[in-house]
């Protein structure tokens, strides 16, 4: 431990070594702690034992501190000790504004003792003692954020590493109620299982940016915005693109799942999709894959952004299930491959609820020339779109070609 050493002359006021008031720390700390008690109002929330245990034994401390400073003198060892008590302080999940306003408040305190016999002879001496004054605050605050900042890093590194722990395990199907304890985490009976696609966000595009660092700040607001609304029980394995996240049924029904896709496209600054399924922590692994395989399935029919659940889609789903049916339904419409001008007419007029004139004006054209190529898609396809029957397999036609090697989609994905 090092020594206490000098580091300036004594400061003094009416003669007298400016730290004379603070000298008796023991009576000093039980006033200055009775003043927290009913002044500062977080710290009326600690435990009785805590107010008046550890915040009086580290209220006598920093008094020593700041006399000791006042004196011209330096003592590690007590800046040690403060360190370590915010350290305990952090693990007991104390607010550090709690302890920054306490601090505040005593030093307000001490401050009114030292200048209370202040005359214009101790000008020069006031001033030299403000700046130190300034000094032992900045020794107190800074001890006090360096414990809590390195405390609560290694409390999240802790946590990530368990959450990371007991996503991998109910991803692959081998959680245990042993590895739920060793972890901290309490396994749930349902889960809702969302796979989310997380799309690059505008910036990542600027050649002039970091799109690095740019596409991991997206990601770090999508994460810190899961934890404010999910709190510790969301269990996610995200990347810069989406990924999966688990959350426990009992606490987020399916009706609040819509608004917790848009709170986290709102920090993501990005239109994020995701697709839902619900399961037991057996069932978790195929519902994963199955999830992910709507999120295939919704990219590729080029769905607006937002939160899908499986009976939504599930017609969607069986008809791009691998078989003769989907082969047969994907090659409808390679007539149009040279015509894409009706394959596109095709999928607006699908797209605005068969409404002729959105359509028209989506692509720019008069409504009677829709109605040709409507006209002209049934001549070639031998399916006519004006007829239930024939829009029924059309629409079918187009889901199950998303998955068709014609598909550019598919192309590219192979």
């Amino acid at each position: 431990m090092a020594v206490d050493s000098p580091i300036r002359p004594n400061l003094t006021i009416s003669g007298k070594p400016m730290s004379t008031p603070l000298r008796d720390v023991r009576a000093l700390s039980r006033q200055m702690v009775g003043h927290f008690v009913e002044n500062v109002v977080p710290c009326g929330t600690l435990p009785g034992e805590a107010i008046y245990g550890d915040v009086t034994t580290i209220t006598r401390v920093c008094l020593e501190l700041a006399a000791s400073m006042l004196d011209g003198q330096n003592i590690p060892a007590k800046v040690e000790q403060l360190e370590e008590a915010a350290a305990g302080w952090a693990r007991e999940g104390v607010p550090i504004d709690a302890i920054h306003n306490a601090i505040h408040a005593g030093f307000q305190m001490g401050m009114d003792l030292v200048v209370s016999n202040l005359t214009v002879k101790d000008l020069d001496n006031f001033v030299d003692g403000s700046k130190m004054n300034i000094e032992i605050l900045h020794t107190l605050t800074s001890a006090i954020s360096r414990a809590y900042f390195r405390e609560l890093r290694a409390a999240v590194s802790e946590h990530h590493t368990a959450v990371h722990t007991l996503t991998s395990a109910l991803l692959g199907g081998r959680p245990t109620s042993t590895m739920a304890r060793e972890c901290g985490i309490a396994i749930a009976e349902s889960y809702a299982v969302l796979a989310v696609s997380i799309p690059r966000h505008r910036d990542e595009r600027n050649p002039a940016l970091n799109t690095q660092v740019v596409a991991r700040r997206k990601l770090r607001r999508t994460q810190a915005e899961l934890a404010a609304r999910c709190g510790g029980n969301a269990l996610s394995l995200l990347s810069i693109d989406g990924g999966t996240i688990l959350l426990p049924a009992d606490q987020h029904p399916d009706e609040q799942l819509d608004a917790l896709i848009e709170g986290l496209s709102q920090a993501a600054q990005v239109g994020i999709t995701a697709t839902f399924v619900q399961a037991t922590p057996e069932q978790i692994p195929g519902a994963v894959d199955q999830a992910h395989e709507l999120l295939d399935m919704v990219h590729r029919l080029h769905c607006v952004t937002g939160l899908y659940r499986f009976d939504e889609l599930a017609l969607e789903y069986q008809l791009t299930r691998p078989g003769p049916g989907r082969e047969y339904l994907g090659a409808v419409l390679t007539p149009l491959d040279e015509h894409t001008e009706l394959l596109e007419t095709l999928q607006m007029h699908i797209s605005n609820n068969l409404n002729r004139q959105r359509t028209a004006r989506a692509l720019h054209v008069h409504t009677n020339t829709v109605d040709y190529r409507l006209k002209r898609i049934g001549q070639l396809t031998g399916f006519d779109p004006s007829q239930p029957s024939g829009l029924w397999y059309l629409r079918s036609a187009l889901i199950a070609r998303s998955y068709h090697p014609t598909d550019p989609t598919t192309r590219q994905a192979g």
